[in-house]
């Protein structure tokens, strides 16, 4: 009977949207995905809920919840997660494959560029005038999350909490989302009117017409969203061959010194313990690549970064500059260059193939605990707490952005991010405050401010000849 009824589904549930439509998205995602974290889940509510309406707010927000529980980069999974539940296994590839595409291919060219000629010139100009706008598209991020996750005081107040714990505590994410849920839990449980709020994790309860994917699982949960335990040990197994493999022949074919093997073998323990986004284990993939392995110089590791941040994908795609950089200089008897694209890829290999595991092993069991009423205060409170981190993330972001210098000072357990006001780069606080206007006072989509801040970005290298 259970099988009838999988076998049901599965040949009644028709996408709601098709797979060209969510391909054509998808790549524009992928082409706007600057900015981190924080852009990149800003740049995907502003396409996927509010211009399509492909996903509800509470669906989307759930997503997340989960998506930054996890290592690894969140927004990539957060693609991942989305493409999943719109064309099952093939639409979670197609979403993940596309949103690191781009900035595989950017990080190679520059790659190839800064090892040849040393200098990238009109290039980080172009990507300078980017980085401006992306700051824009952050702050829009924090402003649209925000109203609509953070119903009651107590939602506000463990945002506020959350954003203080990340951002002056250095707390660990984690702790920081499980502090969350435990607080929301028992808030509402105990029916403090702190915590009463006019909606959930539940169904959206809204006027408006339901989102193209929660209608369609209205009517019926497809067989992809159900939990199996014959797909779980299925996913394991194909994707721990796929993402383990290339580690496991390079160990016996070239053996555990070979620098193709550090390379996979250092990125797939990376994936596993980046826990609370790029920003939180920058510091130690920093310090383990320049001071353990010496792959690269501290100041080439700024230039990665600065590579990384100014791309398309996830800022953790630095990992393919450094196997760049460390396949490059040790290429044996290939050519340099060439050593150095098969270490980046490698890299990026190890590092973005974990998020289609935990999605497609995990995906079916997180979907099933939306209707779960015990647990929508839990989830709401982590929702809030996403909300500080995002504005962590944004007001990280700006300070690197704007200041040329920021200083860590530490007071105990207190620990600040302090701009130095003598390092402002005014013309990226400029550029960055008239797209903030164009986009909040005049309502300027995000591609011609893209266009705008690029071009701009480009004239002022040309006149001024730096960036």
């Amino acid at each position: 009977m259970a099988e009838a009824v999988v076998r049901e589904n599965k040949e009644f549930y028709a996408a709601p949207v098709s797979l060209g439509d969510a391909f054509r998205v998808w790549v524009r995602v992928a082409l706007l995905s600057f900015g981190g974290p924080a852009g990149q889940i800003a740049v995907m509510h502003r396409i996927l809920v509010e211009e399509k309406h492909w996903i509800g707010e509470q669906r989307f927000l759930h997503a997340l919840n989960y998506c930054m529980l996890l290592p690894g980069p969140e927004a990539h999974e957060l693609a991942i997660y989305i493409g999943w539940l719109l064309h099952r296994v093939k639409g979670g590839l197609i979403a993940g494959i596309l949103f690191v595409l781009p900035g595989l291919i950017s990080l190679s060219v520059l790659s190839t560029i800064y090892v040849v000629f040393g200098q990238v010139g009109i290039v980080q100009a172009l990507f300078f005038g980017l980085k401006a706008a992306v700051l824009a598209v952050v702050l829009e991020a924090v402003v649209r999350v925000g109203r609509r996750a953070l119903k009651s005081t107590g939602l506000v107040i463990i945002a506020a909490a959350a954003f203080i714990g990340i951002f002056a505590f250095a707390l660990p994410f984690p702790f920081i989302i499980l502090a969350s849920a435990v607080i929301g839990y028992i808030g509402s449980t105990a029916g403090l009117t702190w915590f009463k709020s006019s909606g959930g994790h539940g169904p959206a309860k809204e006027d408006t017409a339901p989102a193209l994917i929660d209608a369609a699982f209205a009517r019926g949960v497809p067989a992809h969203v159900r939990p199996s335990l014959a797909r779980a040990i299925r996913v394991t197994l194909i994707g721990g061959i796929i993402w383990l493999g290339p580690l496991v022949a390079l160990y016996f074919v070239s053996g555990p010194s070979n620098v193709f093997t550090a390379i996979a073998a250092f990125n797939s323990k990376m994936a596993v313990v980046t826990f609370g986004g790029a920003y939180a284990v920058l510091a130690y993939m920093a310090q383990q690549a320049v001071e353990y392995y010496h792959w690269l110089k501290p100041s080439e590791m700024l230039v990665g970064l600065g590579f990384a941040e100014t791309t398309p994908g996830p800022l953790i795609s630095v990992v393919q500059f450094v196997g760049f950089m460390a396949a490059y200089r040790a290429p044996g008897s290939l050519d340099p260059v060439v050593s150095g694209l098969l270490g980046g890829f490698l890299a990026k290999w190890c590092t973005f193939v974990p998020p289609f595991i935990w999605i497609f092993l995990g995906g079916p069991y997180i979907e099933a605990l939306i209707g779960n009423k015990s647990l929508n205060a839990a989830l709401s409170a982590i929702t809030a707490a996403v909300v500080g981190v995002i504005l962590n993330l944004a007001v990280w972001f700006f300070l690197h952005s704007i200041f040329a210098q920021v200083n860590t000072v530490r007071a105990g357990v207190l620990s600040l991010a302090v701009p130095v006001p003598t390092s402002i780069q005014w013309p990226t606080l400029i550029l960055a405050l008239a797209a903030i206007v164009a986009m909040f006072r005049f309502k300027v989509g995000m591609i011609p401010i893209f266009a705008a801040c690029s071009l701009a970005g480009v004239a002022f290298y040309l006149i001024t000849g730096a960036v």
